[in-house]
């Protein structure tokens, strides 16, 4: 108990609700899922015949299910735990647990457990899992149990940092981009550091330390590194490192969290208030839709969003400038070159922090109690929505400039034919518009703060993961493909039944039941037509995939029948 009553509620109330169990069953059931259709996918509809054939495979799904768990859990950590503080600032009721005898430590450990209680539960899931893939043959152990330790000290120091930041910052936005651009720009400067001083020197020594992707590939590849002999000496510093780094990051939330909180904010309203009468303020001409003039025109998300925008101009830039590669650059995955690999690292980037964007844009205006206040004005369904949309893509406006002139950049550079920097613009703008709208979808279908920003995020987070475990599928069963068409079918009805929860958190809309079905289909489409080398349609299923979703989120946004009933105001009328 000593992460005091915080974590102890939590513990209790968690277990309690449905979708504890259906987290915990639908993650091994995705796992299932996965190993299957890699099974297919490499032996067909025949048994293998070999010890030799089944040991290659337990290696090769061992591998795709480490990356698919490790990124899970980065990411989840990191946002489960800056969530849990955000929420608390924007419903004002962090006050009123600074108020009460909480030491420091419950705050702050009792906000990281929590946040962490659901990839606690995803990593212990898994565990069975691992140990059948062992069975297969390939693999140590050794290999297992290190990678479970690796995900835990690794989930720890990331749910330190969105602890850290979730106190440090005050709007929403502002935490989830920091941790966002905080995590990966950390990561990347270790992978830099590596890749400049090697990994024998003393900072090389120092970032393999704290690089948890570099204990992930001595786990995958023992043999070809130093841990040949000893996988534990390999490993363990890592571990160590990355636990040592959680308690420093909690050690300085703890000495701070009484210090940044209350916010200036707070300090600042009383001030205004007591000077109201001495002091008046000119006011300011509202245009014609007040919505989008509030977006644009004031400070919404906080006054340091231009240094959230600086420091992902200076991780684009370093991402992009590192990846360049000569003519005879090695292929990632064996179908892109560095240079277009940064590209999508940076739109992923992109199309994460502008989803956080709308998201937040509604679910602050609930938890700040300024929602209702626009229902009842003379404001429309179109002009919420639209304003929200401009508004939202208007603050963003850098984060969809950098990845465009990254094309142009790669155009230049002789990488991508005229034909295809037109193809990838268009299926850039595609994607920006369908993230921010299914950001502000989220934020309408949901109550909760919280469920509103898991649900948004974890939508995009789990499709990025799904293109990627798609295209490894597709490398392996390139010999075959034709013929191995069939076992891709289970993956893909798996995520669109996963995908319709998410569309249609209150009202099954016939056509978002339709997108939720159609959309993994033609992403595996559209992987497929990218590896077999045809642009065009590539680009049309890209086109149709998350078009058709986002109209359809659109329409039913602004009719105002059906957003009445998704904020709840057609009920309310009635009582």
């Amino acid at each position: 108990m000593f992460a005091g009553p915080l974590f102890s509620r939590e513990a209790l109330v968690s277990p309690r609700h449905w979708k504890h169990f259906v987290l915990r069953a639908g993650y091994v059931g995705a796992l299932i899922i996965l190993i299957y259709t890699a099974a297919q996918v490499t032996f067909g509809f025949q048994s293998p015949r070999t010890v030799g054939g089944m040991a290659r495979f337990g290696i090769f799904v061992f591998q795709v299910v480490c990356v698919v768990q490790l990124a899970l859990v980065l990411a989840a950590s990191m946002l489960f735990c800056a969530g849990r503080v955000s929420q608390e600032k924007d419903r004002r009721t962090l006050v009123l647990l600074l108020m009460t005898d909480l030491r420091n430590s419950e705050l702050v450990l009792g906000k990281l457990l929590s946040g962490l209680l659901p990839v606690g539960m995803l990593i212990g899931v898994s565990v069975p899992c691992f140990f059948a893939i062992k069975l297969l043959g390939g693999i140590s152990l050794g290999q297992v149990i290190w990678f479970e330790l690796l995900c835990v000290a690794m989930a720890f120091a990331a749910g330190s940092w969105g602890i850290l930041v979730g106190y440090w910052r005050d709007k929403t936005f502002q935490t989830l981009a920091v941790t966002v651009l905080g995590g990966v720009l950390f990561l990347g400067i270790m992978e830099g550091l590596l890749a400049w001083f090697g990994s024998e020197g003393p900072v090389g020594q120092g970032a393999r330390l704290l690089n948890p992707l570099y204990a992930l590939r001595v786990i995958l590849d023992p043999l070809s590194h130093a841990a040949a002999n000893s996988l534990s000496s390999a490993v363990l510093p890592t571990v160590l490192g990355l636990a040592g780094l959680g308690v420093v990051l909690c050690v300085v939330s703890g000495l701070r969290v009484r210090i940044w909180n209350p916010t200036r904010s707070v300090h600042a309203n009383v001030q205004a208030e007591l000077k109201a009468e001495t002091f008046r303020r000119q006011a300011r001409t509202v245009w014609q839709w007040p919505v989008v003039w509030r977006e644009m025109q004031t400070r919404a998300y906080g006054r340091k969003t231009i240094v959230i925008k600086l420091a992902y101009l200076v991780f684009a830039g370093a991402l992009l400038w590192a990846m360049r590669g000569g003519e005879d650059a090695d292929l990632v995955l064996g179908v892109i070159r560095p240079e277009g690999f940064a590209f999508v690292v940076v739109s992923l980037v992109s199309l994460l922090l502008i989803n956080a964007q709308t998201v937040t844009a509604l679910t602050s205006e609930r938890d700040g109690q300024t929602l209702e206040l626009l229902l009842v004005t003379e404001v429309t369904a179109p002009e919420f929505v639209f304003g929200k949309l401009a508004g939202a893509l208007y603050n963003a406006k850098e984060l969809i400039l950098v990845p465009i002139l990254s094309i142009y950049w790669l155009r230049w550079a002789g990488f991508v034919g005229g034909e295809g920097a037109v193809f990838l613009i268009l299926g850039f703008i595609t994607l920006v518009l369908f993230s921010a709208m299914l950001g502000l979808h989220s934020g309408l279908g949901f109550e909760v703060s919280r469920q509103a920003i898991s649900s948004s995020l974890g939508t995009m987070f789990f499709l990025f993961i799904g293109v990627f475990v798609l295209m490894v599928l597709i490398l392996e069963a390139r010999a075959s493909f034709n013929i191995q068409l069939l076992p891709f079918l289970a993956f893909i009805l798996g995520g669109g039944f996963g995908l319709r929860f998410s569309l249609t958190p209150k009202s099954p809309a016939q056509a978002l039941i339709i997108a939720a079905y159609l959309l993994p289909f033609l992403t595996f489409y559209a992987a497929a037509s990218f590896m077999l080398g045809f642009p065009m349609a590539t680009l049309l299923a890209v086109l149709f995939a998350y078009g058709f979703p986002t109209l359809a989120m659109l329409m039913l946004a602004i009719s105002n029948n059906d957003f009445d009933a998704m904020l709840g105001r057609a009920t309310l009328d009635q009582q």
